[in-house]
């Protein structure tokens, strides 16, 4: 675990990061006592078109109209 006081830590950000990106162990201190400590975040991937292709279907009535009953489902009483 490296320690590193807020001043020290401004003046490198970029190097921390760096070191924190490596799975180093920063930690910022506030007077002497750990406060903060720098982690990278796991990215959540990228989204890709046409994932679920063929994995859902819809009904051959999904764009029809709605019928009476069914409309009266929808609008208040």
């Amino acid at each position: 675990m490296t320690l590193y006081s807020v001043p020290e830590a401004a003046a490198n950000l970029s190097r921390l990061i760096d070191e924190a990106l490596a799975h180093e162990v920063v930690v910022i201190a506030r007077d002497d006592i750990p406060a903060v400590r720098l982690v990278p975040i796991t990215p959540r991937g990228q989204r890709q078109f046409g994932a679920l292709k063929g994995r859902i279907a819809l009904a051959g009535s999904f764009d029809e109209p709605l019928n009476d009953e069914e409309i009266g489902g929808w609008s208040p009483s």
